[in-house]
């Protein structure tokens, strides 16, 4: 009998390990993890919760170190905002003290605006005869010669005054237009015109008229004058004209140009 044969017709149970572990699941299950597993799960833990406070402590000190920085960076920057104020203040006082010292100085004399000319002396006459006497020489000028100064100086001022006197003086005229209203349509214009222009006076000239159509067959005289402004005014032709209170209801100024 062979080898083989022997062996199978042994009662062997060759798949006892694998029946074994699935006991072994089978009671874990029931009862829970083993002692062991569950330690390793707690070391598997604790290790996980070791590395997160490690990453949690670099990543804070990374941020500390940020906010160092940072904080180094804002010091820097005060320290020069501070030297640009002191600098600012420092200007600021000379500006005051040099501002004080101008106002304590006193006030200098004012300075003449033009120096004195330098009398001149006359000139010196000389005597082409060769002599050289004193008798002949006139220093000081004589009165004689300041007198025909002043004569010719009055002469050439009254010269002037004459001439100013002889030029006729600018006379200031305006050109009046009037409006000369009747009072209906059967009042004689013609002798209304006639009424008007009978107003006479000193710096009073009167020029063209016309007819104007007012409406309902009534027309308006509309005469034009030229006057003289310091001897005529509209305010006397207004009242001279209405004077004639039988043709007249009211007189207007239509218009008014100087020339």
């Amino acid at each position: 009998m062979s080898g083989l044969q022997c062996l199978a017709s042994e009662n062997v149970w060759f798949d006892k390990h694998r029946f074994d572990e699935a006991e072994k699941r089978f009671y874990e299950g029931a009862n829970g993890p083993a002692p062991q597993q569950q330690q390793v799960k707690t070391a598997t833990h604790q290790a996980k919760g070791r590395h997160q406070k490690r990453q949690h402590r670099n990543s804070s000190s990374h941020g500390d170190q940020e906010l160092v920085s940072r904080m180094k960076s804002l010091e820097l920057e005060n320290q020069s905002l501070h030297k640009v104020v002191e600098n600012m203040k420092a200007a600021l006082q000379k500006l005051e003290s040099r501002v004080a010292v101008l106002e304590k100085a006193p006030t200098k004399a004012a300075v003449p605006c033009a120096k004195a000319a330098p009398v001149q002396a006359a000139p010196v006459k000389q005597v082409a005869n060769g002599d050289d006497d004193d008798d002949d020489l006139d220093l000081f000028g004589s009165d004689e010669e300041d007198e025909d100064t002043a004569r010719i100086k009055q002469e050439r001022l009254d010269a002037y005054a004459a001439k100013k006197s002889k030029k006729p003086a600018l006379i200031a005229k305006s050109s009046i237009l009037l409006d000369v209203k009747p009072w209906d349509d059967e009042t004689d214009m013609s002798m209304l015109e006639k009424c008007v222009r009978s107003v006479q006076m000193d710096g009073l000239l009167w020029g063209a008229s016309k007819l104007v159509p007012v409406g309902y067959g009534i027309k308006k005289l509309q005469i034009n004058c030229v006057v003289e402004d310091d001897k005529v005014g509209t305010d006397i032709l207004e009242e001279e004209i209405t004077k004639f209170e039988d043709f007249v209801q009211s007189v207007d100024v239509a218009a008014f140009n100087k020339i």
